[in-house]
């Protein structure tokens, strides 16, 4: 089964993340099989839109668990990050107008990926969290620099400490989410994409490929301090602390070692 369905309508390309029965918890598999999806639509002309989505019950639940639990994250580490980093830059950079609808949970590794794109338009139900601080972590996929571009550095490295969940409209109410959605969830896209592709487009990807080639060394060198810290981070205390507490669903006693 794929990790990532790819549904391509022509100039539209849904990319549905599809790991249902783990929140579609982001594995090797799928980091891998994402950062070739979305290298084929990026070079792809035909494509102006990517909507990314999440199938059964969430967005992302963010890092896979189990991953974390193994020695070297299933694989070489730098080779786990570095695909984490091409993924977020592909999806940063790419000449198309990106959308991430968010329902269910969008969290840790999942919501840095959400806010790589465009627009970021959420389910009235979803439930944000920048939650790496809970396991002992540091957020990763460019966490540190989307939150900063949304947030500024003040807010974003407090909700980033807090770790805390938050409700789609309070995610609105800080500009994390570009709008709110109903139960119409599809239509709204639907409506969204639709008014883009009467658009100018190309008038607006030159607008963002001014934005992007300003702001891809920011994002470059953050995404190699995220990949240090998060490799000295993995051997702390806290962190091993952090996993015990979650596979024990119990609170963690963190001693900040």
């Amino acid at each position: 089964m794929s990790t990532v369905n790819v549904l391509n309508q022509g100039s539209v390309v849904v990319l549905e993340l599809n790991r249902p029965e783990a929140l579609n918890a982001m594995n090797v598999e799928m980091l891998e099989e994402l950062d070739r999806v979305l290298d084929e639509v990026s070079q792809n002309e035909d494509v102006k839109v990517v909507i990314v989505r999440g199938s059964g019950n969430a967005f992302s639940a963010g890092g896979d668990i189990k991953m974390m639990l193994q020695e070297n994250v299933g694989g070489d580490f730098d080779q786990v990050m570095d695909t984490i980093g091409s993924i977020v830059t592909k999806f940063y950079t790419m000449p198309k107008v990106t959308i991430s609808a968010l329902h269910g949970a969008a969290a840790g590794l999942g919501l840095s990926f959400a806010l790589a794109s465009d627009f970021v338009v959420a389910h009235t139900s979803t439930k944000l969290a920048m939650n790496f601080i809970k396991i002992g972590l540091i957020p990763d996929g460019g966490g540190h620099f989307f939150m900063e571009k949304r947030l500024g550095e003040a807010k974003a490295k407090q909700m980033i400490w807090e770790g805390k969940t938050i409700s789609a409209e309070e995610a609105h109410g800080l500009g994390l989410v570009d709008s709110l959605v109903g139960d119409q969830m599809e239509e709204e896209i639907s409506h969204r994409v639709g008014a883009l592709l009467q658009a100018p487009l190309q008038a607006m990807l030159e607008t963002k490929l001014i934005y992007t080639k300003q702001s891809l060394p920011r994002l470059e060198q953050i995404l190699e301090l995220e990949k240090n810290a998060q490799r000295r981070m993995r051997v702390s205390q806290d962190h091993r602390e952090g996993i015990r507490a979650f596979v024990e669903k119990r609170r963690p006693q963190f001693s900040g070692k």
